[in-house]
């Protein structure tokens, strides 16, 4: 039995992605809890408005 073999070596060559600073790690996570924290408080400060007009005008037709 005869194997086949390939004329040339096949080389692979690893590239290391360079290493990731912690700064740059905890700024992300800061950056998105803060943008998180600003979701929520907007959605607060509207349903809280629109509350406030569905009181106003149930109030008005009473």
């Amino acid at each position: 039995m005869a194997s086949l073999q390939p004329a040339q070596p096949i080389i692979v060559k690893i590239i290391e992605p360079p290493p990731k600073s912690e700064l740059s790690g905890l700024a992300d996570v800061l950056i998105g809890s803060l943008g998180l924290t600003a979701v929520i408080t907007i959605a607060a400060v509207l349903l809280g408005a629109l509350l406030a007009g569905v009181m106003f005008w149930v109030r008005s037709r009473s």
